[in-house]
């Protein structure tokens, strides 16, 4: 194994699971050992001998901690190293505790109660899907993936444009959450690619024979429907989704990215129509041709990424469209650099 230069300060987290996949599949696809070498030194600097992962706490009941598990089946594959299992389980843990809503949604997290955000499938459900197909966990593991998808879909699906609300409060106690439904105000495309992402890869998990698998694929197929008629000529997709026309919003790269990456494997696997993957290759190319620069040193960057966005918190984000297009914008962020690597893959480029 080559030896690579540690992190100053690694973190067990979401945005390092997102690019590290990316070089996973880099791995399988080239057989390039320096892929494989790179994701399992992040791994080895947070799991220690016992299995357990550095500023790690199951009782944050944070759904972004599961994603970065990912890395962890490949790894135990290829090395059978017992930490990684110990490690993999106690994700696991983490999801059978994960606190609900009254209608069996996952929360997003323990700070964030009574809350589902699109974002949260893509940080769970695959993870969940992968271990129960190892493990054999059976239906009702499945059963209860499935939930998740269908239930978030059935409360931010918008009935008129087809598109999903970033999240949703059952409780509407939120500020940012509708006195109603509990909606936050705006689609934002990255959750909207965070969740699109998360169809396509359960999906390779999910028992042919499972009763809600055929509702899974109808649900990626209203969405990517939806979302390719306020697609940018350019291929790109709009910040907030729906408001190109409104002064600062932006096309933005990793929205993009994921819609791209799960649009090229929607067609590939037959989830959906072969035309996707036609939409992939134009956004795309929109991303080369508008987002992607190259420097004096020929270092190739991506550029308008939004940092991150949520709701909630300290200080508070309202979910406005003056906070979206509000948060930093920035070049060769995780968020970006991630789907936009799985993306190229998926698209043979």
């Amino acid at each position: 194994m080559r030896d690579y230069k540690l992190m100053e300060k690694p973190q067990w987290a979401y945005t390092y699971g997102l690019v590290l996949l990316g070089f996973q599949r880099l791995y399988e696809k080239t057989g390039e050992q320096q892929y494989l070498d790179y994701a399992k030194a992040y791994v080895d600097q947070l799991i220690d001998e016992q299995g357990k992962i550095k500023g790690y706490n199951i009782a944050d009941f944070n759904i972004d901690s599961i994603n970065s598990g990912k890395l962890l089946f490949l790894l135990h594959d290829q090395y059978k190293d017992p930490r990684y299992l110990t490690a993999m389980q106690n994700l696991r843990q983490q999801l059978e505790w994960q606190p609900r809503t009254r209608s069996g949604g996952l929360w997003h997290k323990l700070i964030y109660p009574w809350q589902m955000w699109l974002d949260g499938l893509y940080m769970g459900a695959p993870y969940y899907a992968q271990y129960a197909q190892q493990f054999n966990e059976g239906d009702k593991a499945f059963d209860d993936i499935a939930h998740q998808f269908i239930l978030i879909e059935s409360k931010t699906r918008d009935a008129q444009s087809g598109l999903l609300y970033h999240a949703w409060d059952e409780s509407t106690l939120q500020l940012w959450a509708d006195d109603k439904t509990g909606l936050s105000p705006h689609f934002w495309s990255r959750a909207m690619g965070w969740y699109a992402m998360a169809l396509v890869d359960v999906l390779d998990y999910f028992p042919e024979e499972h009763k809600d698998r055929k509702e899974l694929i109808v649900i990626l197929n209203r969405l990517a429907d939806a979302l390719v008629k306020v697609q940018h000529k350019s291929g790109l997709w709009y910040q907030v989704t729906d408001q190109g026309d409104r002064y600062g919003n932006y096309l933005e790269a990793s929205g993009s990215a994921m819609f791209a990456y799960a649009f090229a494997k929607g067609a590939r696997k037959g989830y959906l129509p072969a035309r996707f993957k036609k939409v992939a290759d134009k956004t795309f190319d929109g991303l080369l041709k508008n987002l992607v620069v190259v420097d004096k040193q020929k270092q190739v960057h991506l550029t308008q990424i939004c940092g991150s966005a949520g709701l909630g918190g300290d200080p508070y984000r309202p979910g406005t469209f003056a906070y979206y297009v509000g948060e930093a914008i920035r070049v060769d962020d995780a968020h970006g650099v991630g789907p936009f690597i799985l993306a190229a893959l998926e698209l043979g480029r």
